[in-house]
């Protein structure tokens, strides 16, 4: 009777299925394809950052978080005395260090810094 429904398709009901394990298999990859695109190699970047902060010896040259190249002076269980430049020193987290730099990188950044 219905202008926008055929009355073969309103009479009589559909036959319903239940989704088996293929409905779960679309949502179960993307899943599967998140953490591998995303989480594995984040907990990756966080363990090698830690093992690399727990590695760190004076004299070592290091980069922070903020970009500061420097030399470590000192350093304890939470804090870090780095030296930027000559008789210059600053302290920072142990945590704000990103990364650690080839051994003669500050010294050739300092050289140039004298020269100009």
């Amino acid at each position: 009777m219905s202008f926008f429904i055929s009355d073969a398709l309103a009479a009589a009901p559909a036959a319903t299925q239940q989704p088996g394990i293929e409905g779960m298999l679309f949502p179960l990859g993307i899943l599967v394809f998140f953490y591998f695109l995303f989480l594995r190699p984040q907990s990756k970047r966080t363990k090698e950052k830690k093992q690399m902060i727990a590695a760190i010896t004076k004299g070592a040259e290091v980069v922070t978080s903020g970009g500061i190249l420097g030399k470590i002076v000192d350093l304890d269980d939470n804090f870090v005395k780095i030296e930027i430049s000559d008789n210059t020193f600053i302290q920072v987290q142990r945590q704000s260090i990103e990364s650690m730099m080839p051994k003669g990188t500050y010294k050739a950044i300092t050289k140039k810094a004298v020269r100009a």
